[in-house]
């Protein structure tokens, strides 16, 4: 089971936006493609962590299904619901995506745990996830950028709380993360055609 990493600094908590505030997938789409080269010649892979067999882990996954239904062009998704991307595969994983993109730029994205307050923030930031920090299982870190969702309460029993974490809200957190990251794609292709970045998209939304 992949254990979703607590990863959550001072400087995430400004730059954080909740999942149900107005405008949240665009926010997180302006901060996807302000931490991308530019320019951007690296193929983008999004590698989404988790399990389907535990609600609170599941975020990952769910972004990358619902990537799946999307006519996404330029970003490469690895983790689903069907083929899912956690502890036990994760470096395979990884060591394969390397293999199959020349130098790709990796987009982390997992859930984490954070205080009670934070619960629902989605987090879009610099460097790599460490996933199972929040637990000390031991496993390499991941992207040169992440996206983290914080779907429940550290700091006690984390995979009883993993397991009860309610399927409501994780579900609405990754269709914002999803509609996001689809966003972002959109603005690259736009920009990248000369044309202005388009601020709404009839797939943005479910």
């Amino acid at each position: 089971m992949s254990i979703p990493s607590i990863f959550f600094s001072s400087r995430e908590e400004r730059d954080r936006v909740f999942y149900d505030e107005q405008g949240a997938a665009s926010s997180i789409a302006w901060r996807i493609t302000s931490l991308l080269p530019d320019p951007l010649v690296q193929p983008i892979a999004v590698v989404c962590i988790g399990t389907d067999r535990s609600t609170g882990d599941s975020l990952g996954p769910l972004v990358g299904t619902m990537l799946k239904e999307k006519p996404l062009a330029r970003f490469h998704v690895y983790g689903t619901l069907e083929e899912p991307i956690h502890a036990v595969n994760l470096e395979e994983k990884v060591g394969a995506i390397q293999l199959i993109h020349r130098d790709p730029f990796i987009i982390a994205v997992d859930a984490c745990l954070g205080r009670l307050k934070s619960v629902g923030a989605i987090t879009v930031s610099k460097g790599p996830v460490r996933p199972g920090a929040g637990v000390n299982k031991q496993l390499p870190p991941v992207g040169d950028a992440h996206i983290t969702g914080v779907v429940n309460v550290s700091g006690f029993m984390e995979f009883f709380v993993l397991q009860n974490t309610r399927l409501h809200l994780v579900m609405n957190m990754a269709k914002t993360i999803a509609n996001g990251i689809y966003e972002a794609e959109r603005h690259i292709i736009r920009k990248e055609r000369g044309a202005q970045p388009l601020l709404k998209d009839r797939h943005s939304l479910w």
